[in-house]
């Protein structure tokens, strides 16, 4: 099937999509789920993309199975958190901003992350395409994505043991994976993209995919990802987070400048594993 119909019938989909999400959250309250209905539909649109191309049958499966295994992990995660936590920070924010216009400019937020799923799509339709015969790059990008889940699976176990312990409110994790990024759980996704760059670098535009880990490392760094959770964190941890900002490096794993010492502030009751 012709790519670019692929791509039409994606966006038209997503669309009407995060349209009924978007009339769920004003029922709710909770504009979370646009979360979860991002990397959801990311995944959807993957398996579609899978199964309507015509690239190397291996290589197809293994796209389809990688990208559904991170939606899974993923929107689970954040589906238990939405379901269980009060709205993110993030968007009750963005709702003060917007004032009397928030629903609608909701709306277009909703339909701004639509398109989103279709753009990151993009390199599993690519790596769909790919008719190499499997070969050492598609190995490279399957390990790639094992360490990448596995990484940010252990960032995420870490904060919600972190946080389930009621005496750590207001506190800093500043253990495990925690101790070396203000945002593990940020740097292993991103490296997850990566994994689909290797298994379509070969196919023809397959130096395209480079754009994806490009794009959400943009939105990371300087839109969606750590702008807004920094804000929300120096909101409700104060200085204890500015510490943390001056010891320990934002995105990219790496040792403190200086040992922080930990105090009333930031020590928490119970280690993270």
């Amino acid at each position: 099937m012709n790519p670019w119909l692929l791509v039409g019938i994606g966006w038209l989909f997503m669309a009407l999509v995060m349209t009924g999400f978007w009339l769920l959250q004003k029922r709710t309250e909770n504009s979370g789920i646009v979360d979860v209905v991002w990397g959801s539909g990311v995944a959807l649109l993957a398996v579609f993309f899978a199964v309507a191309s015509d690239g190397d049958v291996t290589r197809r499966w293994v796209v389809g199975l990688l990208v559904s295994l991170w939606s899974i992990r993923l929107s689970g995660y954040i589906l238990r958190r939405v379901m269980t936590m009060p709205e993110d920070g993030r968007y009750s924010q963005l709702k003060v901003e917007w004032g009397e216009d928030a629903a609608w400019k909701m709306f277009r937020f909703y339909q701004y992350q639509a398109a989103a799923s279709v753009l990151f799509a993009i390199p599993m339709l690519l790596a769909a395409r790919n008719q190499t015969p499997w070969n050492t790059m598609d190995v490279i990008g399957v390990c790639i994505f094992c360490l990448a889940i596995f990484g940010e699976s252990i960032a995420d176990y870490q904060l919600h043991c972190f946080r389930s312990i009621p005496e750590n409110q207001g506190k800093v994790c500043q253990q495990g994976l925690w101790r070396y990024s203000r945002h593990p759980n940020y740097f292993f996704e991103w490296l997850h993209w990566w994994s689909y760059v290797c298994l379509a670098l070969l196919a023809p535009w397959g130096w395209l995919t480079i754009l994806g880990p490009l794009a959400m490392l943009f939105f990371i760094l300087f839109k969606t990802g750590i702008p807004p959770t920094e804000e929300q964190a120096l909101r409700s941890r104060g200085e204890a987070y500015r510490a943390y900002q001056r010891t320990t490096s934002a995105f990219f794993p790496w040792f403190p400048k200086t040992q922080p010492e930990l105090n009333s502030s930031t020590q928490p009751s119970e280690p993270c594993p």
